[in-house]
Order: C-alpha cells, then structure tokens, then sequence
C-alpha cells in the first residue's frame, strides 16, 4: 500500500533524483516545453508551477528561493520578468502535459509536458 507515500523515486538515489528534477524544472522553464517521460513529467510538473507561482509574488525572497531551486541564473531573470507577470491573472494549471506515444527503444510512454499559452 502507498499510503501518504509522497513523491516519486524513479529509481535514482536521492542526490540523482535531486539533479534530475532541478536540470528538468530549468530546461522546461527555459524553453517554455520539454519532452520526457510521463513518470518525470509527472514528477517535476509540481516543482515548475510552484517556481512559477514564486515569480508571480515577485518578491526578494521569492527569487531566492527560486535562485536555489534553479540551476541558471538567466532562467530565474527570464521567469521573473516574463513567465510571472503573464500567468498574473491566472490562479494555477500552468502546464499542459500531451501524449505523444511510446519511446521507440523501450516503450516507454512519452508526453509533452508545455506552458499553457492565453
């Protein structure tokens, strides 16, 4: 039973998985989408809304919390001064995910995980 088990481990170590979700989070708010897998899609969609809702407050604070979270500086200047002050009115669902299908070599379910345009 996975009773109030939270998170997911993806069969990585702690610092792996820690390194993956970061490098993951910077890349899709870098590039406004990502394709990856369903599991790690799944896994970071949580992590880049709460980075997002962290550039709508705008505050000091919130970009030092955003700052330790990413692993670019230009990224955390790009979320605060463009990705923030578009989703202003919007009170969450920021993302998108689409299935795109299996992976060719393992099968494994792959989708498009984007930010939702107005």
């Amino acid at each position: 039973m996975r009773h109030k088990v939270a998170g997911r481990k993806l069969g990585r170590s702690t610092g792996q998985r820690k390194a993956l979700f970061r490098t993951l989070v910077t890349q899709f708010l870098d590039h406004g989408k990502i394709q990856t897998t369903e599991a790690k899609a799944r896994a970071i969609r949580g992590q880049a809304e709460r980075m997002i809702t962290l550039a709508k407050r705008g505050d000091l604070h919130a970009r030092r919390l955003a700052a330790a979270q990413l692993n670019d500086p230009k990224v955390v200047q790009k979320l605060f001064e463009t990705i923030g002050p578009k989703y202003q009115d919007r009170a969450g669902g920021y993302t998108r995910m689409l299935k795109l299908g299996q992976r060719q070599g393992d099968g494994a379910p792959m989708v498009l995980l984007e930010l939702v345009e107005e």
